[in-house]
């Protein structure tokens, strides 16, 4: 006695003095009886109210009310909701769990795996914090979509920088592999170690990092040499690692200085192209794909003008000028193709802190071409005022 319980059929039959059972409805059980049935009484008074419910109906329509499914809890109202999340949560069933409660409505982000001996899901990340969690409930929608609705759906996703850029990370791994392990063979590492490092695990990470390293104009087929002359490599665990740390750390500023300095190759700002030998069908999907995520980034920088988007109103007007114009429309079109690859749909330009390796490093890249952007901006505002000041004194 004195549990909750929570009945789950309408039943006009069940009646007290005032009212009959509704489904959703919650009570407090007052007496057990010896043929199944139960007393009830609605939550809160002591006295009053009570309806007997028969063994069938307890047996087939009475759950207890401690713990419900967000399916359950539609049409509850309870003083206090504990809710779990998990990434697989939708926004729909969120947003039932966090409004049954009358004084406090809390959430329990799950981060922890039950058993860490498990095979990894391909959906877990282990960079995961209750804040991105959250982020993905929200963009996860479960309500049924129509049929054009799908089609448009479906479209957006396979067409969006997100699904172009791991499609072009793929198909740049594929075609570089069998550079990067002759680098890495003639690199000055014993053939032991260099088979070593082409089947470690950290392989993959250390060819993103040279191709990055080669986008940003540093030539890593004598960079890495130096890099394992260094430092000796007999008592490293993971001799792919280490070079892939070395690497990072040489390569974090791009090559040249000043006036020497070229632009990193990268596309819309972000992906560093992948060049070197290859198979002219690689070369080819490369191409693809980069022309792909390329009008991409221009079509959702056009359809956020278009709109009206908060983000772009805070980048501030467009220029007047032809080349103050090009260079706000590089930095927009560098932030629109950064939110369509991050799904930022927030009204803040780059969107929240970001939680994993790689957002961090594309932002990162934002931010260099914003900061590039407002020194032109100062330099037209000052040769402006020189200008002014110049002609002022010629009058």
């Amino acid at each position: 006695m004195g549990d909750t319980v929570i009945t789950r059929r309408y039943d006009r039959r069940l009646l007290s003095r005032s009212d009959w059972v509704e489904s959703g409805q919650t009570w407090t059980i007052t007496q057990v009886r010896d043929d199944g049935s139960i007393t009830v009484r609605p939550p809160g008074p002591r006295f009053g109210g009570s309806i007997v419910l028969p063994a069938w109906y307890v047996g087939e329509h009475v759950d207890l009310g401690y713990a419900v499914t967000a399916h359950r809890a539609q049409g509850v109202t309870v003083d206090t909701v504990h809710v779990l999340v998990e990434p697989a949560t939708t926004r729909e069933n969120f947003y039932v769990s966090m409004t049954r409660g009358r004084n406090a409505n809390r959430a329990y982000v799950v981060l922890d795996q039950p058993d860490d001996h498990r095979n990894p899901n391909p959906g877990d990340n282990p960079d995961a914090t209750a804040r991105s969690v959250l982020y993905g409930v929200l963009q996860h929608v479960g309500a049924e979509l129509s049929a054009h609705e799908t089609i448009v759906a479906e479209q957006d996703r396979w067409g969006s920088i997100a699904q172009l850029a791991a499609e072009y990370e793929t198909i740049a791994a594929a075609a570089q592999h069998d550079r990067w392990a002759s680098l890495v063979r003639h690199s000055g590492l014993t053939e032991g170690q260099a088979e070593d490092v082409i089947v470690s695990d950290a392989f993959g990470a250390l060819t993103v990092e040279l191709r990055r390293a080669e986008a940003n104009n540093h030539d890593v087929d004598s960079l890495l040499p130096k890099l394992v002359r260094s430092r000796g490599l007999g008592d490293a665990q993971d001799i792919a690692s280490v070079l892939h740390h070395r690497l990072a750390r040489a390569t974090a500023r791009p090559a040249g200085s000043g006036r020497t300095r070229r632009p990193p190759k990268l596309i819309v700002g972000l992906i560093p192209e992948a060049a070197g030998p290859m198979s002219q069908d690689m070369r080819d999907a490369l191409h693809e794909r980069r022309d792909l995520i390329e009008a991409r980034a221009d079509d959702v920088l056009d359809t956020a003008i278009d709109d009206d988007a908060h983000w772009v109103k805070t980048l501030g007007p467009i220029p007047e000028g032809v080349r103050s114009a090009a260079a706000w429309r590089q930095r927009a079109r560098v932030i629109a193709a950064y939110r369509d690859r991050y799904q930022v749909t927030v009204d803040a330009a780059l969107g929240t802190t970001p939680e994993s390796a790689t957002q961090k490093i594309d932002r990162a890249r934002v931010e260099v071409v914003k900061t590039a952007y407002d020194s032109l901006m100062d330099l037209g505002i000052n040769n402006r005022i020189c200008k002014q000041a110049v002609n002022d004194r010629t009058m």
